[in-house]
């Protein structure tokens, strides 16, 4: 891969997104060169499919509603059959109005989420004002597609509140980026959507978007052997993130599951 191809990568450019309204964000070469380097591993490491190979699980959701954006994941690692912690924090704060699920390699997706947070400082350095979601999801799509078939494994979404109101972008490890009211990403994603789907509106109060949140992640503990640990609950609005609760999955089950 030359250089300059990774170098124009980690640069956004409005050109690339489609939005007019977008300024031009840069940064001097020598802060892009602090990305990490690799090299292909299809070249240097032959039939590197055949031996490595991502088993992992989680489930993490994001939807919009009249109040402003829901976020939900539960805080389980897991490699392979085995459960490696129940104690992740799988919401990464990107700013104060910015925030980032994991799902896929979690070191994939914390280190990129955290880059990502400085390229979104430096802008707000920059040009005196917050970049927009639509922005901070662009640089980040930029960036994983350049590094596609490098072996990433992410399936991120960009959750925030702008100018425009509030705002999902999915974004993955093959450079997808998608606009979207409402998105669950992991293994247990089928599960959350079940719920999801049968309770969603676009005005749901904050305690009815809060508990539609919680039971969906719920339900993906209990079917997906990969999900469980504990259920956290972010909300977003025009001031910005809150942690609005995190419930053991354990008590969740009893509190939908009242002994007879």
């Amino acid at each position: 891969m030359a250089l300059t191809q990774v170098l124009s990568a980690l640069d956004y450019h409005a050109s690339r997104s489609g939005d007019a309204e977008e300024e031009h964000i840069g940064l001097p070469s020598e802060q892009l060169l602090a990305a990490p380097m690799l090299p292909n591993p299809h070249e240097c490491c032959p039939g590197m499919e055949k031996h490595i190979k991502m088993v992992h699980g989680t489930t993490t959701l994001a939807f919009k509603y009249n109040g402003g954006v829901v976020v939900a994941v539960d805080s389980r690692a897991s490699s392979g059959a085995y459960i490696a912690s129940q104690t992740v924090k799988k919401v990464i704060e990107i700013n104060p109005f910015l925030l980032g699920t994991m799902a896929g390699g979690a070191a994939d997706c914390s280190y990129w989420e955290r880059y990502l947070g400085m390229r979104c400082r430096m802008f707000e350095l920059n040009h005196k004002q917050r970049i927009s979601v639509a922005a901070a999801s662009k640089i980040l799509s930029n960036i994983t597609y350049q590094y596609k078939g490098y072996g990433l494994s992410m399936g991120t979404m960009i959750c925030g509140w702008d100018q425009t109101g509030p705002q999902i972008f999915y974004v993955d490890s093959d450079g997808e980026r998608l606009k979207g009211n409402l998105f669950s990403v992991g293994s247990g994603s089928t599960f959350a959507y079940g719920v999801l789907d049968s309770g969603y509106r676009e005005d749901l109060t904050f305690d009815d978007a809060i508990e539609l949140a919680q039971r969906s992640i719920f339900a993906a503990t209990y079917r997906d052997a990969y999900s469980g640990g504990t259920v956290r609950v972010y909300h977003i609005d025009k001031d910005g993130w809150k942690r609005i609760q995190e419930t053991d999955s354990m008590d969740l089950y009893f509190k939908y599951n009242p002994p007879k």
